[in-house]
């Protein structure tokens, strides 16, 4: 009998309509485009309106794979979401994206593992497909980050942005699919990433927002040298451990944080930079977003067949890569 396998048979992502451009953002703290794109390669990244939430862009996700799929959204049994941004403390995102898709027979979580969460969400996804309890799961990754961004710290809210995207897994015994995955973290990296404030650790009082303590900290240096590390090693302790050569690789599916690290992930893998999806111009880090944003923007070019490598690197510190070969042509 041939294993099952979580194949990746629709996808589909969903950017707010607002572009924030660098320009924008030179009228609003002390910064400019040459800085900004030196440091980040972002041009521009897309903001909500007014009344967006998580949700809202996660439902668009469900509707679109849903249509591309040709199934109804009444036929998905999970949906499964990596977001740190979620419309409320609870309800979930994934329990308000099942009602507003239409997914009215699907039960739904969140998963928080801030910019690794859609790999943390896709793993956990694959794993109710694998045990054949369940045969259409979706996976979202979707984060506002606008919502908790600190728009007079220049260091922060030149990164972030806003949007959603995600898959639909379903069984496959050909041999594509969710082949391997390592997932890491080290809770140590909470003191150069974290939102400090809401949890139950320092709940939100009148004196810590007026300090500005609710918004996302980050410690840059520190954040940047473990990312360009740990994304960069456990890419090429994926490659090692399913015995792929840079030539057997067909993408590279980055976490879009930074040029950088993406690039030192790439060449730690011995790619060309034409195997390699970058998007952060458009976009900038839209968090649990990034990796579905890139293989929807990409979906064209994908065969079935192709050896893909996903990899993120997350506040708290969480890390990971995976190792997908694609079950579909566009």
């Amino acid at each position: 009998m041939k294993k099952v396998t979580a194949a990746i048979t629709s996808l589909h992502g969903y950017v707010p309509e607002k572009v924030l451009s660098n320009a924008d953002l030179e009228k609003m703290v002390d910064t400019n485009d040459e800085w900004i794109t030196t440091r980040t390669g972002i041009k521009e990244r897309r903001i909500v309106s007014d009344g967006q939430a998580a949700s809202d862009l996660g439902a668009e996700v469900v509707k679109g794979i849903c249509q591309k799929r040709g199934i109804s959204p009444e036929e998905i049994d999970v949906v499964v979401v990596g977001t740190i941004t979620s419309d409320y403390k609870f309800p979930s995102a994934g329990n308000l994206i099942c009602e507003k898709s239409g997914a009215i027979n699907a039960w739904g979580f969140d998963l928080a593992a801030a910019c690794s969460g859609f790999i943390y969400a896709l793993t956990t996804g694959a794993q109710f497909i694998e045990s054949g309890r369940h045969q259409k799961v979706i996976v979202i990754g979707v984060d506002i980050m606008s919502t908790i961004v600190d728009y007079t710290d220049r260091a922060t809210c030149i990164i972030f942005g806003d949007g959603a995207g995600g898959v639909l897994l379903e069984p496959n015994s050909d041999g594509e699919g969710v082949i391997d995955y390592i997932m890491k973290n080290d809770a140590t990296g909470k003191d150069h990433l974290i939102q400090k404030v809401g949890g139950s650790a320092e709940p939100i009082t009148i004196d810590n927002i007026q300090e500005n303590r609710h918004f996302i900290f980050q410690d840059g240096r520190p954040v940047f040298k473990h990312a360009v590390t740990k994304m960069a090693d456990v890419s090429a302790e994926i490659m090692e451990n399913n015995d792929l050569s840079s030539e057997d690789v067909a993408w590279l599916v980055p976490h879009q944080a930074n040029l950088r690290i993406i690039d030192a992930t790439s060449n730690r893998m011995g790619l060309t930079n034409d195997k390699v999806m970058i998007n952060i111009e458009k976009y900038g880090n839209t968090t649990a977003a990034t990796i579905p944003l890139c293989l929807w923007e990409w979906e064209e070019k994908l065969k079935k067949g192709d050896n893909i490598v996903l990899a993120a690197f997350g506040g708290g510190f969480t890390w990971g890569s995976m190792y997908i070969k694609w079950a579909y042509n566009s």
